[in-house]
């Protein structure tokens, strides 16, 4: 099994948070949950399943007919990993950067923005 990458593609990372959330994660499970937000094919999430399984991000067991996926690895870990990259390709590396681009956007809330500073004064304490 190779080493899973830390940043999944868009498609895989939609699998993910479905596996997350549901109870029994096989394929019709993710690809139902998946269908009713887009249209997708069976024999797609059957191949990303496997792609994600290959990279070390779930692995599977027989149950009966079915393979029941678990995740290897939790949420947190898997979306930090991935904002760790992010900031490293985006940013070079520098997190204030981003935490400056995302105080300056206007889509942050007032209660978003107190929380941020909330966070950076225990920080600093």
């Amino acid at each position: 099994m190779r080493k899973p990458s830390s940043t999944l593609t868009p498609q895989e990372l939609s699998i993910m948070k479905v596996v997350w959330r549901v109870d029994t994660p096989t394929v019709r499970n993710v690809y139902e949950a998946l269908r009713k937000t887009r249209p997708i094919a069976y024999t797609t999430v059957m191949t990303m399943m496997n792609v994600l399984e290959s990279k070390g991000y779930l692995e599977k067991k027989s149950v009966g007919k079915a393979h029941v996926y678990t995740p290897t690895k939790p949420r947190h870990q898997v979306l930090g990993a991935m904002v760790r990259d992010f900031v490293d390709r985006v940013f070079d590396g520098a997190s204030g950067s981003l935490l400056l681009h995302l105080a300056k956007d206007s889509r942050l809330t007032e209660r978003q923005r107190k929380a941020v500073q909330r966070i950076i004064e225990e920080i600093e304490e």
